[in-house]
C-alpha cells in the first residue's frame, strides 16, 4: 500500500479534496492523507462539492503538515496541490520517493454569487480528480517511482 500525502496552504479544500478522490478510486492500493502549511476551516463549498460527487468529507478535520512530520510520519510521496509558492514551505519529509506538485486556484479567493462560487469549486474539484486519476494510472507504470518529482500545473 503506498502513503501518500496531500498538502496545500489551510487543509481545507484541494488536499481534502484529493484525499477523498485517491482514497476512494485508488482501490484498497493506496492510504491517503492531507494537511495544511498552517490549519484551517473546511471549506462550506467544497464540502457541498463533494457530496454533490457522494464523497462526504463534512466531519474531516483539518491538519498542520508540521504537526504530522513532528509525528515521524512516512510516506512514499507528498503531492502538493496550491500554488508553487506555498508548496515551497512544505517540509522535506524523511525517506519521500516522490515530491510532487499540482498547481490548482485557490477556493477560499473565489468571489461571486453563491452558485458563481459553487461553479469554480466544481471546476477545481473535477480538475483534481482527473490529476489523482492520472496518478494511480503513473503509479502502475514500471519505473515511475525511479522518475524525478513531476513538477505540473493546472490552467488558472
Amino acid at each position: 500500500m503506498y502513503k501518500i500525502l496531500f498538502v496545500c496552504i489551510h487543509n481545507s479544500a484541494r488536499s481534502q479534496m484529493a484525499e477523498a478522490f485517491l482514497n476512494q478510486l485508488g482501490n484498497g492500493k493506496f492510504k491517503a492523507e492531507s494537511a495544511g502549511i498552517e490549519k484551517g476551516k473546511l471549506n462550506p463549498y467544497v464540502i457541498r462539492a463533494m457530496q454533490e460527487v457522494g464523497i462526504d468529507i463534512s466531519n474531516n478535520e483539518t491538519k498542520e503538515v508540521f504537526h504530522l512530520f513532528r509525528q515521524g510520519k512516512l510516506y512514499q510521496a507528498v503531492i502538493t496541490v496550491c500554488e508553487k509558492e506555498a508548496a515551497e514551505r512544505c517540509p522535506v519529509f524523511p525517506g519521500i520517493l516522490k515530491r510532487i506538485a499540482w498547481s490548482f486556484p485557490d477556493p477560499s479567493k473565489f468571489t461571486g454569487t453563491d452558485e458563481e462560487i459553487l461553479a469554480k469549486v466544481r471546476v477545481v474539484r473535477d480538475e483534481i480528480k482527473e490529476k489523482v486519476i492520472q496518478f494511480i494510472e503513473e503509479v502502475n507504470r514500471p519505473g515511475f517511482w525511479m522518475q524525478d518529482s513531476i513538477y505540473t500545473a493546472s490552467e488558472e
